[in-house]
């Protein structure tokens, strides 16, 4: 059995489907499959799909951005099922997806975990709702 050669799927994408979608569709299809991966147990790769609305490179190219290099690798895994969702629903197999690992200002990198709490709570105020609310106490 010869393995299939990369000419031969280049060939094969030129061949295929290349519609012009809009980025409300992308972004229709883009939460279908983000809920798609939550049933499956996928959430780190669900709440990277929800996190933050994909960025256009070109009209064929988008940028997931990502928090750290750990997210990149779990998500890098998994994305051949979600390009070709993407592909089929948007019936564009020119599609493709680059992962950007954001970069964490330095005061953001050496944070204790008091720090980290009241940075996300400043963020989201509802923690210390809930913080209060379930009697939790914040290992410092």
């Amino acid at each position: 059995m010869n393995p299939i050669k990369e000419e031969q799927i280049n060939s094969n994408l030129e061949n295929a489907p290349r519609e012009i979608f809009s980025e409300d569709q992308l972004k229709m299809v883009w939460k279908q499959y983000s809920f798609i991966v939550k049933e499956q147990g996928l959430e780190t790769f669900y709440n990277a799909l929800i996190k933050r609305n994909p960025i256009k490179q070109s009209d064929e190219v988008y940028v997931i951005s990502l928090d750290n290099e750990i997210q990149r690798d779990y998500i890098l895994s998994h994305i051949d099922p979600f390009l070709l969702h993407l592909r089929q629903h948007l019936k564009n197999y020119s599609i493709k997806i680059e992962l950007q690992v954001l970069e964490q200002s330095e005061e953001e990198k050496f944070l204790t975990s008091k720090q980290k709490f009241e940075l996300m709570a400043r963020k989201n105020p509802n923690l210390h709702v809930f913080k209060s609310l379930f009697n939790l106490d914040i290992e410092y």
